[in-house]
């Protein structure tokens, strides 16, 4: 998100994202924007926390922004996609001392550039290729991005003043109009690039590379962590200390989310909770057997 936004902006989108009823003002709220690890993580943390723990939850899907933001007021409770130390970063540093991290989910995420696997490695091979006049013709001057909020995005418009990549365009869209963009190029055999990150289940369903970024302007492996407002953990102990131990191994992870996008994320969290269940077992205790 730009840095011009307000945070009188940032609290309307808040409280009308996040109105309550009383009813549901016991409930831990966690927040969560539609990226699809994002989406299973947070909806198997759910599960766990209900059916484990015993609590009710209240998902609260917004944008990536106002979760910091509704951490940092305590709006929410919990967020669980927090890309970190770099594509975050100018989130942390408005509101990382207003949140508490409770570490990390999963870890050998990146963001980059992605392109179908049968676009000639000889022809386009890094970002810096991009440049030639035969390849933005062939790409029609455009790269298809995500949301605007998202952390990607504003790498992504960066990448584009690092390497002068004058005659491109950002295509601003969402995470499922990125992948039905990729979905229909491919289909047609066409050249395409998009914003990607892993994990990603595109990544399961297609075959794809990353362009090589010399310059690092989209950063380099990144982990994702679990945030809490202030005071969660003392009120909520239990469910603070099974999220501390929640975590997945990224080729597991990318498994369940394609599955999930094949099934649906409610028979994908059913299929992890059956198929690990030690997992579940150590998250909730503690104890190995």
């Amino acid at each position: 998100m730009n840095k011009t936004v307000t945070s009188t902006l940032l609290g309307g989108v808040l409280a009308a994202s996040m109105s309550l009823s009383a009813a549901q003002a016991d409930d831990i709220q966690i927040g969560w924007t539609a990226w699809s690890d994002a989406e299973f993580v947070t909806k198997l943390a759910e599960r766990v926390i209900e059916d484990e723990l015993g609590y009710s939850v209240d998902l609260v899907q917004t944008d990536i922004a106002p979760q910091y933001q509704g951490l940092a007021s305590g709006d929410i409770d919990l967020m669980l996609m927090a890309w970190l130390p770099g594509t975050h970063e100018d989130y942390m540093e408005r509101v990382g001392q207003d949140v508490v991290n409770l570490g990390p989910l999963y870890g050998n995420a990146r963001l980059g550039w992605a392109v179908p696997d049968y676009i000639p490695e000889d022809e386009l091979s890094s970002i810096t290729d991009l440049k030639k006049d035969e390849v933005r013709d062939r790409l029609d001057g455009r790269i298809t991005g995500i949301d605007p909020g998202a952390g990607l995005t504003r790498l992504s418009e960066r990448a584009l003043e690092t390497y002068d990549l004058d005659g491109y365009s950002l295509q601003i869209s969402s995470g499922a109009g990125m992948t039905s963009a990729l979905d229909r190029a491919i289909r047609r055999d066409e050249w395409i690039v998009v914003t990607g990150w892993s994990p990603h289940w595109k990544f399961g369903a297609y075959e794809l590379r990353y362009l090589e970024d010399p310059e690092e302007a989209l950063g380099g492996f990144e982990r994702i962590h679990a945030l809490a407002r202030e005071g969660f953990a003392e009120e909520y102990h239990d469910v603070a200390m099974m999220i501390s131990r929640m975590h997945l191994n990224l080729d597991v992870l990318e498994e369940a989310m394609f599955y999930a996008q094949e099934n649906s994320y409610e028979e994908a969290v059913d299929r992890f909770i059956e198929d690990h269940p030690q997992y579940i077992a150590y998250w909730v205790s503690g104890e190995i057997d």
